[in-house]
């Protein structure tokens, strides 16, 4: 078997480390290894049993689950055979697993949970093609059409022989549909974006050229698997170097993970990265005056070094004995917090702010930010260890081409562009127009061919005056402060830009205490004038480098932080902008009542 296939590359490398630890995952309190030997006996037994069940080639298999081992074993099993995975995000409602289902024409769903299981019956008489569900959790039902995991592996383990699973391994070709990824959807319908083997593996090959992983390494698998970004680099370019995977129990217990499983590196969004940013600001404030300027010292000469280590220059002496110092006192404390052996962070999905990037690489945490879609199977840049620009987002992988229409779109083409959208031909075309794929992000490419993101096309504010503002960069300058947490940017076709604020309520909380503000409820803190007259000094000196046109000139304070629970951040903990203009339209337009104060600067 050879590499260009998913499943040819797991099974090569099942064959290469045997009884080697593939994969880690924490039951009730302890955590338990299963090797690749063991992992790809249950990959064969769950091929054949689809195989026997009557799943062709080509047909859609879908995953509606939280990570976990069985998510891998049955996508592994799904790309052997030559059927197509169309993973579902485990957040999302009956409704909208029904429309990518229905869409879809998914033959067999594996459901995560009752609750799963449950969304998926409550739609069940409108999916005329879904013939089973299979429940990797150990919940059952009356329904014909449910069976446990348990009760298909063992179906397949003596429903037919290797050679029929060795025969479909192998007639899988690097062009055969691998996979249906549908996009979070922040508007209208998801579409179904189609990925051949050939987008994914040559992603992971060029990926894993340009940084340096090997089969010594543990990976802590933090993502959803439904997410392209952590299934790429964070999964498939695991397997494909050998490196052990261990998934993380969720964002509460990440610190925790961390600790115990040491990894060498992890992939994340950004979302991530402000909030352990945020927290570290915290704790400092807290410590007494003497720590605090310990450690803003030895940032200030991390930040020197690592200037000098983007630069590729030499660390003069001085600098050499200070940083020396500066380890021990602050950065060996903040590493062995992260486990003691992490190489870097990979950060995709959203723009990294730069100061966060450069905060992090001063602490001696690298963090490589990259650029790419859903479409793009998905990386097309990626800043590496000796390679990096801060606020860039790396230069081109290996066989992909990027550049900027004469509207500032960034365009790309290469082996991992998607074959298009399933049952969208019209949005193919228009997507994939004159042979470049059409990204909907601006920016711009340096003299040294770093790309650099300015915002989404489509999230571009253009104000009642005609002046452009690029909202994500205003919202990175407002979370950078400490007092906040979250930030959602308003003003198209309005007289000025306006935001809707969540502060961060740990350290506001504090403050407000310190001031005699009654902080027991969040609803009356956030509206408490002395509150608001604070947080204002704080907004303005965020912003106090941007140009009017881009300020925040009025802002509401938000009791409640968005999550993805509440329907105003994707699963990729983006926010969804016309979600919170539809949910907050009243704060909304209580801020464009009448003219505002000039903003203070």
């Amino acid at each position: 078997m050879r590499d260009g296939t998913i499943g040819g590359m797991f099974f090569n490398r099942v064959e290469k480390y045997g009884d080697r630890v593939m994969m880690k995952h924490k039951g009730p309190g302890v955590w338990t290894d299963i090797s690749w030997n063991e992992f790809g006996e249950k990959v064969r037994q769950l091929g054949l049993a689809m195989i026997v069940s009557g799943v062709q080639p080509g047909d859609r298999v879908a995953i509606f689950s939280p990570n976990c081992p069985e998510w891998q074993m049955a996508d592994m099993a799904i790309q052997s055979i030559g059927a197509v995975n169309v993973p579902l995000y485990a957040t999302i409602t009956a409704k909208q697993a029904e429309y990518i289902l229905e869409d879809s024409g998914s033959k067999m769903v594996f459901v995560g949970s009752e609750d799963h299981m449950n969304r998926v019956l409550e739609v069940r008489d409108n999916l005329p093609a879904l013939e089973k569900i299979v429940t990797i959790c150990e919940t059952s039902s009356d329904h014909p059409a449910v069976m446990s995991f348990e009760e298909l592996r063992m179906f397949g383990a003596t429903g037919a022989t290797d050679d029929e699973f060795g025969d479909r391994l192998e007639a899988v070709k690097p062009d055969d549909l691998c996979s249906i990824v549908y996009t979070s959807g922040t508007t209208g319908n998801p579409k179904g974006v189609m990925l051949t083997h050939r987008n994914f593996m040559s992603n992971v090959r060029a990926a894993s050229s340009l940084v340096e992983v090997d089969d010594s390494d543990i990976c802590l698998s933090f993502l959803p698997l439904s997410h392209v970004l952590e299934r790429m680099s964070g999964y498939y370019t695991a397997v494909y170097n050998g490196v052990s995977i261990a998934h993380a129990q969720c964002i509460d217990t990440l610190a925790e993970d961390i600790a115990e499983i040491k990894p060498h590196w992890m992939v994340s969004v950004p979302r991530l990265y402000e909030k352990v940013y945020a927290g570290v600001q915290a704790n400092v404030a807290a410590e007494p005056p003497v720590k605090q300027k310990i450690f803003n010292w030895a940032v200030g000469i991390g930040r020197q070094a690592s200037q000098l280590k983007v630069d590729r220059r030499p660390f003069p002496l001085g600098l050499k004995i200070k940083y020396a110092i500066a380890s021990k006192l602050v950065f060996s404390k903040i590493s062995e917090k992260l486990g003691g052996r992490l190489r870097f962070f990979f950060s995709g999905g959203a723009p990294l702010a730069r100061e966060i990037a450069e905060f992090f690489s001063a602490l001696g945490v690298t963090i490589l930010e990259g650029f790419g879609l859903t479409e793009t199977s998905p990386v097309l840049t990626v800043n590496r260890p000796d390679a990096m620009r801060f606020g860039s987002v790396g230069t081109p992988l290996p066989g992909v081409q990027v550049r900027i229409a004469p509207d500032g779109e960034i365009l790309a083409r290469g082996p991992n562009i998607m074959r298009g959208y399933w049952n969208r031909p019209a949005d193919s075309s228009e997507a994939l127009a004159d042979g470049w794929f059409h990204t909907g992000d601006i920016g711009h490419i340096d003299p040294e061919g770093f790309l650099f993101i300015t915002d989404r096309k489509k999230d571009l504010i253009v104000t009642a005056g005609g002046k452009n503002v690029a909202p994500q960069n205003v919202e990175n300058a407002l979370k950078l402060d400490s007092y906040i947490e979250q930030a959602a940017v308003i003003g198209d076709r309005r007289r000025f830009i306006s935001a809707l604020i969540v502060p961060a309520f740990e350290v506001l909380e504090a403050w407000a205490g310190e001031n005699g503000i009654d902080t027991a409820d969040r609803a009356k803190l956030v509206a408490d004038p002395r509150v608001v007259r604070f947080m204002q000094q704080r907004v303005d000196e965020a912003q106090a480098d941007f140009d009017r046109h881009e300020r925040v000139m009025r802002f509401v304070l938000l009791g409640e932080e968005m999550t993805e629970e509440s329907g105003l951040l994707t699963p990729t903990l983006k926010v969804k902008r016309k979600e919170v203009a539809s949910r907050f339209a009243e704060q909304i337009e209580s801020m464009y009542a009448e003219e505002p104060e000039p903003a203070l600067v």
